[in-house]
Parts: structure tokens; C-alpha cells; sequence
């Protein structure tokens, strides 16, 4: 891994509101709003952008598994998740994001798990690793925020930590084109603009028996796994790393 340029510190959630975290229900309301939210997201994306994905025969018919992604910039989750054909996928959402009432509204019919970015979060965790134990998908970014680097940056132990203490699988799915100030100003102007979305092989986390040796392990296996399906241009603190 290359040693990364000098970036603002990772954000860290300045107001506590553990009563925001939950496990999605998937009453029948909830899988009706995920239903109809998958067909508004197919028609946004679909009308205003050009996807190219690739891949999508790599993502698993049904779960448990950890999606891990890259984040760099808002589009990024309405891209995959319009693609994808699994209405049972838990994503991780930064607390903050609840501040906005058009995101909160959303995110809240759809089903997220609040997560307090820069934190021991465990209920968060919790939350997540009691999706997976009901065979669900669990969408995560290891990198903790919306890339400021234009690629990937180091990446954090959250998803290494959940992965390896739920035992399930992992799906890297890569995003190339979604930065908001390309996404934004496009939506207003034709013609649509291209966007990449890849999905890579599923793949387990090895454990040696050390702890921290296993989430540092993990932690890189999975930003390199992300690297391999970004071109170099988007590999940022992880171009010429040992790509497996």
C-alpha cells in the first residue's frame, strides 16, 4: 500500500443518538417502500445515467454476506442498489446524514442502520451482525466517508471486524464516475453521463488467531480486493499495492 497524501482527519459523529439505530423490519409497509424505492431508483438512474455494470453474475442469489464499497460520492448507493435484484440489503448510513429531511425521509421508508462514523459504535455492529445472522445482505464503505482524495483511501477495520466475527462472505462491489461534482451538474444536462459499477468475486477473510493482526489482514485483503476492480486511476492509496 502507498503511503497516503496528507487528508483531512476521518469524520467522527459529533452528536450521540444511539436511539436512532435499529435493525430494519421488513414489516410488509418496509417491503413495499423497498419495492417501489428500487423502481424509482431504476428510473432515476436509468434516465439521467449510463451505467455500465459488470459483474452482477458474481453477486450471490441469496445472503448472508458483507457488500463493501467504495464512496465516492452520494450517487454511489442509488447506483448499486438499483442494480441489484435483492430487496434484503441492510445498508450503514452516517448518523448525520438524519440531519437532512429529504435523506432521513428515504433512508427511514427504505430501512438503514444509523452508524456513528469515528466511534466504537457497537450497537451499530450489533445491529449489523443481527441482519447477517438472518441471512441478509449488509452494505458497508470501509473507508468511513465519501473519498476526498478522488480514490480510494486507507480503509478502516469496521467491515474487517464485522466480517470476521459474523464468519460471512464478502462482496466488493466498485463504483468509478459518481463524484458529486460530476453526478450533480450532470442531472441537469444531457447527454447522460457514464458510470461504472463492478461487482468482483465473493471472498472470505483468513484468521491467524492474533486479533489485531486479523483485522489489519482483513482490513487490507478488502481495500485491495476493492483496488483490483477500480482502474489505477481510482486505486488511490492502494495503486500499486500487491493486487491479489
Amino acid at each position: 500500500m502507498q503511503t497516503p497524501p496528507s487528508l483531512p482527519p476521518k469524520p467522527v459523529s459529533e452528536i450521540l443518538r444511539p436511539e436512532l439505530t435499529r435493525m430494519p423490519e421488513y414489516s410488509l409497509g418496509r417491503k413495499f417502500a423497498r419495492r417501489a424505492l428500487w423502481h424509482l431508483q431504476r428510473i432515476i438512474v436509468g434516465t439521467r445515467l449510463k451505467v455500465t455494470a459488470r459483474g452482477l453474475e458474481n453477486f450471490p442469489a441469496r445472503g448472508p454476506a458483507l457488500i463493501v464499497i467504495n464512496h465516492l460520492g452520494d450517487a454511489d448507493v442509488v447506483v448499486i442498489l438499483s442494480r441489484l435484484l435483492s430487496q434484503e440489503i441492510d445498508p450503514l448510513a452516517a448518523s448525520n446524514l438524519y440531519d437532512i429531511p429529504a435523506l432521513r425521509f428515504f433512508a427511514e421508508a427504505y430501512g438503514v442502520i444509523w452508524l456513528h462514523r469515528g466511534r466504537p459504535d457497537r450497537k451499530a455492529l450489533n445491529c449489523a451482525f443481527d441482519s447477517l445472522k438472518l441471512g441478509r445482505f449488509v452494505m458497508i464503505a470501509p473507508e468511513g466517508r465519501e473519498s476526498v482524495a478522488g480514490g480510494l483511501e486507507q480503509g478502516l477495520d469496521g467491515a474487517s471486524f464485522l466480517a470476521l466475527r459474523a464468519d460471512v462472505p464478502l462482496v466488493p462491489i466498485a463504483v468509478t464516475g459518481t463524484e458529486n461534482d460530476r453526478v450533480w451538474p450532470a442531472l441537469k444536462r444531457w447527454p447522460r453521463l457514464p458510470v461504472g459499477m463492478t461487482v468482483g468475486r465473493p471472498f472470505r477473510l483468513d484468521k491467524i488467531g492474533d486479533r489485531h493482526a486479523d483485522l489489519k489482514n482483513g482490513t487490507d485483503r478488502i481495500m485491495r480486493e476493492l483496488a483490483n476492480l477500480l482502474p489505477e486511476e481510482y486505486q488511490g492509496a492502494y495503486r500499486h499495492s500487491n493486487l491479489i
